[in-house]
């Protein structure tokens, strides 16, 4: 059975702090793995997001998106674009936020017991779905676009890759957490 880093008083708390870290790190080079499109580019990111609510669990799933999220508030051009501050008021800005709490959901549904490939993957296409809730109205809002066409280019162009990274975070997340746990 998938278990999370252990969520309890005495867990290690450097462990948990370097997990994060981790996530917060692999999203930030997720970010810079894309492929320019207007007006959301392909980017690894969802995978990284996925992985980071599997592994870490849900509360510190979300923290490493929060802490890539600070980055960014601090203007480091850590986001797709290298735009910093910017990035959180496009375009991108609501996905950016539905980072954490894809992060935090997808954690969440897994640490109730996903203990098989298929599950952790409906874990994984749910966290798809709250990156798109919060991404696809942000779109629209700034860009002024018709719904039928945010949805068209903010959504249903990722649909496809979107599932794919999800299976991926789902086969990969015991082994990552595994040797999160075993070289800490």
């Amino acid at each position: 059975m998938l278990r999370t880093f252990p969520q309890t008083r005495d867990s290690r708390l450097i462990t948990r702090l370097v997990g994060v870290a981790v996530f917060t790190l692999l999203t930030v080079v997720a970010a810079r793995l894309s492929v320019p499109m207007e007006p959301v580019p392909f980017t690894l990111q969802p995978l990284a997001v996925l992985l980071a609510g599997m592994v870490l669990g849900g509360r510190d799933g979300a923290l490493s998106q929060f802490a890539y999220l600070a980055l960014i508030a601090a203007g480091l051009p850590v986001d797709a674009r290298g735009l910093g501050q910017a990035a959180l008021f496009g375009p991108t800005g609501g996905y950016l936020l539905g980072f954490v709490a894809a992060a935090g959901v997808t954690g969440w549904l897994v640490e109730k017991g996903t203990a098989r490939l298929w599950q952790r993957w409906l874990a994984g296409v749910v966290g798809v779905a709250v990156i798109y809730l919060f991404g696809v109205p942000v779109l629209k809002l700034v860009t002024g676009l018709e719904w039928s066409a945010a949805w068209t280019s903010g959504a249903a162009l990722f649909i496809v890759p979107d599932l794919a990274k999800a299976l991926i975070a789902a086969a990969i997340a015991e082994g990552g957490r595994r040797a999160l746990l075993r070289n800490l």
